[in-house]
């Protein structure tokens, strides 16, 4: 049984999920932990930033796929908004390229649902203290994509990147979407796509992924761009 101390300060969390019997669930399980006070609850994308803004909680836990939006897009929003706030993410979804973007787009962690309700709380805790939590099994399938990735760039050198495609690069290593980076740069959405496709054949990658992982090993020396 789980039986945190209380604190004269405990922590503001704001719970975003579209399934209303599993928000009940959390609302419940929160309801029993002193340390966690939940401030509120959002079901879609929209509402989820706009209580994020009006409540400032410490913590948002939220699921990554929402009906009028995505986690990712509204985690980058209230980090931009509220830098103070932490997002957590808590998803059905064991996808690699989802947890690259979630943490591109400022989120301090990401797990599966098949989490147990003390490592649930005791993540909301880790995380609201600045710290950083990952679902064992996605830090796996992370660890090996990236080495797989590390081994095979290894073997050729990719072709050199323009000043542009550099650009859009970085910006789709941050998780970004296509029309984000087309905004940004004032761009067509074609016009990005095209770039992306290019980009891809130029670092010999087929993923978001890869070419995140390709960005994340020569970004700290940009000659190797060149």
């Amino acid at each position: 049984m789980y039986s945190p101390k209380s604190t004269p300060h405990p922590i503001r969390l704001l719970l975003v999920d579209d399934h209303e019997v599993f928000l009940l669930g959390l609302q419940t399980l929160f309801s029993r932990v002193p340390s966690i006070r939940v401030v509120g609850n959002a079901g879609t994308a929209a509402t989820a930033l706009s209580a994020a803004l009006r409540l400032t909680p410490d913590v948002v836990l939220m699921d990554l796929r929402l009906p009028d939006g995505t986690g990712i897009e509204i985690c980058r929003e209230i980090r931009s908004a509220s830098p103070n706030t932490k997002v957590l993410f808590l998803t059905s979804y064991q996808d690699d390229e989802a947890l690259l973007a979630a943490t591109f787009a400022g989120a301090s962690g990401y797990l599966l649902k098949q989490i147990d309700h003390v490592a649930l709380i005791t993540a909301v805790e880790t995380v609201s203290k600045g710290q950083s939590v990952v679902d064992p099994q996605m830090t796996a399938a992370v660890l090996d994509r990236m080495r797989a990735i590390s081994t095979s760039s290894q073997e050729s050198a990719p072709l050199a990147l323009s000043p542009q495609q550099k650009r859009v690069l970085a910006l789709l290593a941050e998780g970004q979407t296509n029309k984000e980076i087309a905004q940004a740069l004032g761009l067509t959405d074609k016009t990005v796509a095209n770039y992306v496709r290019h980009i891809f054949q130029k670092i010999r990658v087929s993923r978001r992924s890869q070419a995140t992982a390709y960005y994340l090993r020569h970004s700290p020396d940009r000659a190797k761009l060149h």
